[in-house]
């Protein structure tokens, strides 16, 4: 092994590197204060160790984005915590970065000969922040599409070149596959570049200037407390990686990774909310309306880029003791304090906002129910919202939205209602009552049905008849035979009749009703002799639908009958 790496270093001089890396002179001593660097370029590594696993499964396309996030989500063995590693990472990276920053400040780090690295570091936050951004929208999900489709148009509010920007941004002058394909190659290819070119730029002055010790201590004391890099400030900084690494671990678990929302439906209204590290600027924008809005939300940005620009040029003395530099340090406190009130103000509010969280509640309630479509039966080619296509029943429920709901739910139906309990004891028993109530035919030119008079078992075991014909399995079988006879031998058979297949009388024949193969012959022809005949108000749709098509939709009503009553129901699905 030895020989191996004699051979190595003599054509690389490797050691010399590690030498050199090793036996950096941190004056004044190890200390914790010290890791935040390195923390920071090991959830970087992190980042893009795991971004390239994402990548191997990712699709960046409008139709296929949000289906291969789901894969990776819900089918990919242990996606859902190397996705959930990438999403906490940039929340972390923001965090280590605001902790290096405030380090650096206190420290005086900043002042010369060191302005140019603290230079470097503003703009490698301003990149975390591009990272974060671009990154929001590559799921495709409805919180990242709106998001950022508000993030665009506040860029496209910009004097002179906002049109042009918006533009290119989104790649026309609507969101599309070019935007999604550009996001990506922002945030794969082009943000990653600037960002290793920025933290080479900061290590190498880093190395130049080297370790700014703490203040206070004079140059024999530093002189005489420097130690080398290796291996007490080396062990720090693994301890500091060890525990953030641990804590992103646990965070993953805890919450379950990252999360994913329902495909992006441009069509639809979402109450979309930016990831917590842009909350601040979010919060801020409600107190200003029309043109103040956009200044600010263009302004704020500049205006702490060039606060934390103008910092070491501001602060020009000698003195790195944070006593003599109170009033540049109370600027970078007042605006992490300011920030972390806005953050604070801004979830509060959401979190009493009852409506907002029912909406946020059926937001992740058709997110889940995405998810399972697309685990179970796949994502059509189609990509997106068609993944509710996939549901059973979809086509039937559209068709009722569509041909049904208008005349049978709702105020001005011109039909019985038709709803979940359909057919159902419940509903049979009312209709018995009141047949002519606005509930059923009240509503119709059809009156001539008088209430059922009959009291007690005997009433029920009329309910239990009507119930068995729908064929539906917990039929009390006895009760359902007394009504046979009460039915036979009374009034009732003066009017219809229980066999299929004869004509109605004097009212619709009861034969099978309720059950898939009546529904779907009455559907077709309900002005037949059997059922309404001229009195039918009902249109025919054996000529307007297919025979697959009336097929569904009579299951779908037979369907209704197991429902709850509560349960939503005729609107055509999302």
């Amino acid at each position: 092994m030895r020989r191996v790496l004699d051979w190595l270093d003599d054509r690389s001089g490797y050691r010399a590197v590690l030498r050199s890396a090793l036996d950096e002179p941190v004056p004044g001593g190890a200390s914790f204060a010290y890791v935040w660097g390195s923390v920071l370029t090991f959830v970087f590594a992190l980042q893009a160790v795991t971004g390239v696993l994402l990548a191997l499964y990712y699709s960046p396309s409008s139709t296929d984005a949000w289906a291969s996030v789901a894969y990776i989500e819900d089918q990919v063995t242990a996606g859902w915590f190397i996705r959930g590693l990438h999403h906490y990472g940039a929340s972390a990276m923001v965090i280590l970065a605001g902790l290096h920053m405030l380090q650096t400040a206190v420290y005086g780090a900043y002042k010369k000969p060191r302005e140019l690295n603290w230079i470097v570091g503003v703009f490698l936050l301003a990149v975390l922040m591009a990272f974060a951004l671009t990154g929001y929208l590559l799921p495709w999900d409805q919180t990242g599409y709106w998001a950022t489709k508000v993030a665009t148009g506040i860029a496209g509010s910009s004097p002179a070149i906002g049109d042009a920007l918006q533009q290119v941004a989104q790649g026309g002058n609507e969101y599309g596959n070019l935007t999604i394909t550009r996001f990506f190659t922002l945030h794969v290819f082009v943000l990653p570049g600037a960002l290793v070119a920025l933290i080479v730029a900061h290590v190498a002055l880093f190395r130049k200037h080297g370790v700014t010790p703490r203040w206070g201590k004079s140059r024999d004391e530093l002189q005489r407390t420097t130690a080398p890099f290796w291996p007490d400030q080396l062990l720090r900084d693994m301890i500091a990686i060890a525990v953030v690494f641990a804590v992103l671990c646990a965070v993953v678990v805890y919450t379950g990774g990252a999360g994913l929302d329902a495909p992006a439906d441009p069509s639809s209204s979402f109450d979309a909310r930016p990831e917590w590290y842009f909350r601040p600027l979010f919060q801020l924008l409600k107190y200003f309306h029309g043109p103040l809005e956009t200044i600010v939300a263009l302004g704020a940005p500049v205006v702490i880029g060039g606060v934390l620009l103008a910092l070491p040029f501001a602060d020009r003395g000698d003195s790195r003791d944070p006593r003599h530099r109170l009033r540049y340090l109370a600027v970078l406190g007042v605006g992490f304090a300011a920030a972390g009130a806005l953050t604070a103000v801004s979830f509060a509010e959401d979190a009493g906002d009852e409506a907002l969280q029912q909406r946020l509640a059926d937001a992740e309630r058709q997110a889940d129910k995405a998810r399972s479509l697309a685990a179970q039966y796949g994502v059509p080619a189609a990509g997106g919202p068609a993944v509710f296509t996939m549901e059973p029943g979809y086509e039937a429920r559209k068709l009722w939205g569509e041909r049904c709901a208008g005349c049978h739910q709702g105020g001005d139906r011109k039909g019985p209602e038709i709803g979940p309990g359909y057919n159902s004891r419940a509903w049979i028993r009312a209709f018995l009552r009141d047949p002519s109530g606005d509930r059923f035919f009240g509503v119709t030119k059809i009156d001539k049905m008088k209430p059922v008079q009959v009291q007690g078992t005997d009433f029920d075991a009329l309910v239990e008849m009507v119930y068995a014909e729908t064929g539906a399995a917990d039929v009390d079988a006895a009760l359902a035979e007394r009504g046979r006879q009460l039915f036979d031998d009374g009034e009732c058979s003066d009017c219809h009749s229980r066999d299929w297949d004869s004509e109605g009388d004097l009212g619709p024949n009861l034969g099978r009703r309720g059950t898939v193969d009546m529904l779907a012959a009455f559907i077709a022809d309900p002005g037949h002799p059997r059922w309404f005949g001229d009195k039918n108000e009902m249109p025919r749709f054996g000529d307007k639908l297919t025979a697959d098509q009336i097929r569904r939709l009579a299951e779908y009503v037979a369907a209704l009958r197991d429902e709850a009553p509560d349960a939503p129901a005729g609107a055509a699905p999302r």
